[in-house]
């Protein structure tokens, strides 16, 4: 009974593959937990972990004795969460990651919302576009805009990811409005810069999907920063409808090529992710449900 503790951590160590994660996500500081971890092999009498300044690895021991913490912190956290749900009351800190064009268009204008519904919640909202790892990060929850979240994960569905092809009626004055994909070759198309994402076109209509190698003289990887050049009548461009509803629905943006549906490169979905558990956190439900409830079907920026 004495090791408790020592165990719980020793568990959440070698959950996050290192003393410098665990100590994230437990509130503590790296050598606190070093010490717990060390205080629990001597009052053992075995070595757990293989330790070096570059890995971490489990012992023979370290193994077969992490499946009973492991299995030991499960029920623990079970029992919490029983008690959590009886309370119907989801308290103390969410950490959330999030995309930053989604997250500042669509996230963080709806928190106060979900703060004054959940007053015993905080939110701690973090921009990224980069992949997170929950456990090494300590993040409760990430939203994710992807075809398929990676293994080990818990995904849950917010919307489709539709895209649009756009410009200003200025632009398309001056430079003539594309009447089929290969016209897009004439024009300066401004385009997503990031991982996975070429830069040919991809329009399906229903004879099949059209591959169009674009041109133009500014590409970046945020599509707020894409949306303004277009604003500013400098191309056509190719953007999520989550980033430019507003515009369309005002009459400053205009689709182009109505007639075909874009493909934007490997992300097809917005994802709420989180990490598997017997019981869902509360705190992580309640944010789920409320932006599912927010976001609507079809999403309100589709519509």
């Amino acid at each position: 009974m004495e090791h408790l503790v020592s165990m719980a951590i020793f568990a959440r160590v070698v959950e996050a593959k290192s003393f410098s994660a665990a100590a994230v996500r437990l509130g503590m500081s790296k050598s606190a937990v070093s010490k717990q971890v060390a205080r629990l092999e001597a009052g053992l009498g075995a070595r757990l972990l293989n330790r070096t300044t570059r890995q971490m690895s489990l012992t023979e021991v370290g193994e077969a004795f992490y499946v009973h913490c492991a299995r030991m912190l499960a029920e623990a956290e079970s029992a919490e969460q029983i008690v959590g749900q009886l309370r119907a009351a989801p308290r103390g800190q969410l950490r959330v990651s999030c995309p930053a064009a989604f997250g500042h268009l669509h996230i963080a204008p709806a928190i106060p919302a979900f703060l004054a519904r959940h007053r015993d919640l905080k939110v701690d909202l973090t921009f990224t576009d980069r992949p997170v790892d929950l456990v090494e990060e300590g993040m409760d929850l990430a939203i994710l805009i992807t075809r398929a979240p990676a293994p080990g994960v818990i995904a849950r569905a917010l919307a489709p990811l539709r895209w649009v092809v756009c410009a200003t009626q200025q632009y398309l004055e001056r430079s003539g409005e594309p009447a089929h994909p290969s016209d897009l070759t004439s024009h300066n198309c401004l385009s997503y810069a990031f991982e996975g994402h070429d830069d040919a076109w991809h329009l399906q209509d229903e004879h099949g999907e059209v591959k169009i190698a674009v041109n133009g003289d500014f590409r970046v990887n945020n599509g707020e920063a894409i949306r303004e050049a277009a604003l500013a009548h400098h191309g056509i461009a190719l953007l999520p409808r989550f980033v430019v509803w507003r515009d369309l629905q005002a009459g400053a943006l205009r689709q182009v090529l109505p007639q075909y549906e874009p493909r934007g490169g490997s992300a097809s979905n917005i994802y709420a992710v989180y990490l598997p558990s017997r019981y869902i956190p509360l705190k992580v439900r309640a944010f789920v449900d409320f932006y599912r409830e927010q976001i609507g079907t079809p999403a309100y920026w589709d519509c």
